[in-house]
């Protein structure tokens, strides 16, 4: 009997422990879960493993759109980087042909360039290079946003499209005698200073809004008036004769199709060669490259249309009158 009461006082000690034995693994492992548990709350986003491409779940519209966003930007942004390297070594570097002469880069065109695309900053600025992009594609080339020679071709085309295409000699009724004054040589005779009458009109109406604009660089008087000394956008040549012209091509036999032409536009006095610094009517490249940076060129760049006047490119002098109507619906 002493046995048996001995066996179970064991056995109820042993039951008590494993009770208690349980109960300490469950409030161990419940503490060890919600000190987890917190530990994950509490780990910033950035450390977070990556999920496996399987795993990833996918990212929101609007999440979607910003990370294509700013890819496209930074893509972009690259492209343009390196067209504007590329567009300040051609700038000076580029080696094309016009009117049987060899051409070398295309700085001397840069305002007409810049006219053109809408984008008045340097070659090696990524928004000359992303504003040449946009005029391309609307030009059916390829938007790379580098000005390469086909790029300049087809500029050129568009300048020379623009130009003055009436081109039968004038009659005399339609010219008139300009005062001496409006010429850059006061002595020039009398048969070398007549203009097309509407042509004149237009130019006096140019010149007076250029004497308004601080930005063409005229000197004025008190009065606001060109200064009398003031020889910039003065007319250097208007109509010529054939006969004229035959003689100055041969006093320049190397002039070439670039330079003095065989049927003038000057013939039916609506060309005009204006004094825009440097020599007059040099074609060294030394020289356009003086005119091309003067106000009064850059001015005529920019405004000459709206009076119908458009350029002939090559010579930064040489600006011919299409009429108001044609330069009103470019």
């Amino acid at each position: 009997m002493k046995q048996k009461k001995t066996h179970l006082v064991v056995s109820f000690v042993a039951l008590a422990a494993l009770v208690g034995f349980v109960a300490l693994v469950a409030r161990t492992g419940y503490g060890r879960a919600q000190t987890e548990a917190q530990a994950t709350a509490a780990r910033p986003l950035a450390l977070a493993p990556e999920r496996r491409a399987d795993e990833s779940a996918p990212a929101a519209p609007a999440e979607k759109d910003a990370h294509a966003h700013v890819h496209a930007d930074e893509k972009g942004a690259s492209l343009f980087a390196a067209a504007a390297a590329r567009n300040l070594l051609l700038k000076y570097e580029l080696s094309w042909a016009f009117g049987g002469k060899q051409q070398r880069g295309w700085h001397l065109y840069t305002p007409l360039i810049s006219r053109m695309i809408a984008m008045e900053g340097g070659a090696s600025a990524g928004d000359f290079a992303e504003a040449l992009s946009l005029w391309q594609k609307r030009s059916r080339l390829q938007p790379s946003g580098v000005l390469d020679g086909e790029t300049l071709y087809r500029m050129v085309s568009e300048w020379q499209g623009a130009r003055l295409k009436h081109k039968a000699h004038a009659r005399p009724e339609e010219l008139l005698l300009a005062p001496a004054t409006d010429f850059y040589d006061p002595t020039r005779p009398e048969g070398l200073r007549h203009v097309e009458r509407e042509t004149y009109a237009a130019y006096k109406r140019m010149v007076a809004a250029a004497a308004a604009d601080p930005t063409s660089g005229l000197r004025l008087t008190a009065a606001g008036d060109i200064a009398p000394a003031e020889l910039f956008l003065k007319i250097v040549s208007a109509h010529r004769s054939p006969e004229y012209q035959a003689r100055l091509r041969a006093q320049s036999p190397n002039s070439g199709r670039a330079g003095l032409a065989v049927n003038s536009p000057h013939f039916t006095g609506r060309a005009l060669d204006l004094y825009v610094g440097g020599e007059p009517v040099e074609t060294r490249d030394s020289n356009r490259a003086i005119q091309v940076q003067t106000p009064a060129y850059r001015w005529l760049v920019r405004n000459a249309e709206r009076f119908g006047f458009r350029p002939y490119y090559y010579e930064p002098w040489h600006w011919e009158y299409v009429g108001a109507a044609a330069g009103a619906a470019k």
